[in-house]
């Protein structure tokens, strides 16, 4: 059993095991550390994590592969947002490739992550900038940003930290900038690495999973003025009204678990859920 690799990782069970076991008692710590405590915690739990775990795919390159066909097709989508003179902020970077890509295409990029670990990458352009958070705070200038940009990130936040982020996002966009944010849907979930273990919440450090109805109340109640479901497909962008996904999550939502799991996590739903524009 300890030699079998999992699908889709690269590692055997013993060393997801490993990374389950650390994940999950930092994640207690943020968990139930008090907003203060938070404040500089996110950094030292992330800075842990990829500390201790050397086979984590962020530090092992192993996901290197996947990740540059991802930033492949990113990149024409966040095209449809870009012009020539934009200010683009991706907030939870990882290796930076993404936010490197773009800087090629606009006048200022920044990469703004929680963990120094992480963000110590060579070959930075020289339009773009990389800046540490305590992981709700968005330390650039005010009213300056065109596009933010997010995968994977909304679920690291602590629920109670969420609602200041994206006030933090708003007041770093321009009038009528937008933020872009991808996260794994809750109805499918859990999505870190405790769903080798976990069946229904997850324990690792995705600290909530949001459907994107969850989504779109939050972000409203942060500020934004509009908060648009989307398509990507066959390069194509397509936005949707809120209504067919919110009816679509809450009558996936009556089903048995391991059904709602299924239905929510195979084509046409998987494109759309998590998946939210939202307009300052």
């Amino acid at each position: 059993m300890s030699s079998r690799v999992l699908e889709n990782d690269g590692r055997t069970i013993d060393e997801i095991r490993e990374h389950y076991e650390i994940e999950k008692a930092l994640a207690d710590r943020l968990r139930h550390a008090s907003a203060e405590e938070r404040a500089t915690l996110y950094s030292e739990v992330y800075d842990e994590l990829f500390q201790r775990v050397k086979h984590h795919p962020l530090v092992s390159g192993k996901e290197q592969d996947g990740r540059a066909r991802r930033v492949a097709s990113t990149i024409p989508f966040l095209r449809k947002f870009l012009k020539p003179d934009s200010t683009f902020l991706e907030i939870g970077p990882g290796d930076c490739a993404l936010t490197f890509g773009v800087a090629k295409l606009v006048e200022q990029a920044y990469a703004v992550d929680v963990s120094e670990e992480i963000m110590t990458i060579a070959g930075c352009p020289e339009n773009c900038e990389l800046v540490i958070s305590d992981g709700s705070d968005i330390p650039i200038k005010r009213n300056s940003v065109d596009v933010a940009y997010s995968k994977d990130l909304f679920e690291h936040l602590h629920p109670e930290d969420a609602a200041l982020h994206l006030k933090n996002v708003i007041e770093v966009l321009s009038p009528g900038g937008v933020y872009i944010c991808r996260t794994p849907n809750a109805l499918s979930g859990p999505h870190d690495v405790s769903q080798f273990f976990d069946d229904n919440e997850p324990t690792g450090l995705h600290l909530k999973e949001y459907t994107t109805t969850e989504l779109a109340r939050v972000f409203k109640e942060a500020g934004f003025t509009k908060v648009i479901p989307y398509v990507w497909l066959k390069g194509r962008l397509i936005k949707l009204p809120l209504w067919p996904v919110v009816a679509a999550e809450s009558v996936a939502s009556c089903l048995p678990r391991p059904l709602c799991k299924v239905v929510t996590s195979r084509l046409p739903l998987k494109r759309v859920l998590g998946r939210v524009i939202a307009i300052k």
